[in-house]
């Protein structure tokens, strides 16, 4: 696993590098490993920049982990550069997403091929790169995009509704030698769905059909298992060993105390009082309540959900204070209402999701917050089990 151990070295900018763009812009970043926030695009994939980083076994364009991965990701999505997949990403790559696990490189070729045939005007700007490692144990990026384009050619959403759209993904990648081996992405389809003007219900039972016609009877997007015995949640262990720092285990421990043992008084502890809330359904909301609501939405549609935390990195932000990223799942079964709507009355189905969530920590207190989960994917899970319910023709008595 990468370990946080690469700092970013105090290089100073190479005067013949041949950098057309002014002298401040050019040398401004210059030996340090690049940020998403301040900077344009043309800076975060720059020519003839001095490396930052020791990436040894990386192609020479590429200056340090943050520039690798909004490069080829921009080369694969947007120039569609799709082959890059192939000298990006190693054969037997294991991508996790919230409908189901690819355990190859060609099935990752086929599904950029056809989302890019769906949503051909769609472009993912990257709004942060949370990180750590290096090149000899290996890197992990956590890449929050922001997607928007017009839903402009027949494909997997069906007939094309010329509709705009904007919605939020964060991909985090194990990376080593140039290549990705293991991948977990959320993609906030649900936000995609609704802004199409689709029905969500009609196509999650259509995304369910097909699965079940695969021999699937549940999705397992997850690692996480219910706890054992009868046990109150404050005596579920809490695994703080996969974090670096005092702010990734503190971290850790209020999202313990808030999802599992629901006290969610630890977040006037935790959120600054103007804290913003980027969320699912691309939700902008302002302060600690909002928060709240949101996360007792959640919890209240599954009360009997685990969460347990897979990973967490964090990284020093150039607008001041730090950055933390959270990969995590949770796991448990539909038995209240919440704020996720599309469920409906309380189905008893077992409900399987898999979130990350960026926090950006300034003075001791978060001051916004991004999280994505996919409530389509918990849509088509509860339908998924409720299919499988139904007696096939053959078990009918006629």
């Amino acid at each position: 696993m990468a370990t946080p151990t690469d700092k970013p070295t105090d290089k100073s900018a190479d005067p013949k590098s041949g950098d057309s763009r002014p002298a401040k812009a050019a040398q401004s970043h210059a030996g340090e490993v690049l940020q998403c926030e301040r900077l344009d695009f043309t800076d975060l994939v720059p020519q003839n920049r001095p490396r930052a980083q020791s990436m040894a076994g990386f192609d020479d364009c590429y200056t340090d982990i943050v520039d690798y991965i909004i490069r080829c990701t921009h080369k694969i999505w947007d120039e569609r550069d799709v082959g890059l997949i192939y000298t990006h990403y190693t054969h037997n790559c294991v991508l996790y997403g919230t409908m189901g696990t690819m355990y190859n490189r060609e099935d990752v070729v086929r599904d950029t091929l056809q989302r890019l045939v769906s949503l051909p005007e769609r472009r993912g700007m990257a709004t942060q790169v949370v990180w750590s490692g290096n090149d000899v144990d290996g890197f992990y990026t956590s890449h929050l995009v922001t997607g928007s384009g017009r839903h402009s050619q027949n494909g997997h959403y069906g007939p094309a509704t010329g509709r705009a759209f904007v919605s939020r993904t964060v991909a985090d990648c194990m990376v080593f030698e140039n290549k990705i081996y293991r991948e977990w992405v959320v993609a906030d389809q649900m936000a995609i769905i609704r802004q199409l003007g689709l029905d969500p219900q009609a196509y999650a039972e259509k995304l369910a059909k097909a699965k079940l016609s695969q021999g699937l009877t549940s999705l397992d997007i997850g690692e996480n298992g219910l706890m054992m015995g009868q046990y109150p949640p404050s005596e579920l262990p809490l695994d703080t060993s996969i974090a670096a720092s005092d702010l990734e285990r503190k971290t850790l421990e209020w999202l313990h105390a808030a999802y599992n043992r629901k006290m969610f008084g630890v977040l006037r502890d935790v959120y600054a009082p103007t804290v913003m809330y980027h969320g699912p359904l691309m939700k902008e909301l302002y302060g600690i309540t909002a928060v709240s609501h949101q996360m007792i939405g959640l919890i209240g549609a599954i009360p009997d959900a685990v969460f347990m935390p897979q990973h967490v990195c964090s990284v020093d932000c150039v607008e001041g204070g730090t950055k933390v990223a959270v990969r995590w799942v949770m796991e448990g079964h539909h038995l209240g209402f919440g704020g996720l709507e599309s469920l409906g009355d309380p189905t008893g189905k077992r409900i399987q999701v898999m979130g990350m969530s960026h926090f950006h920590y300034k003075d001791g207190r978060i001051v916004d917050d991004w999280t994505v989960y996919d409530e389509l994917s918990m849509l088509v899970q509860v339908k998924l089990a409720q299919l499988a319910d139904r007696p096939a023709v053959s078990d009918i008595a006629l």
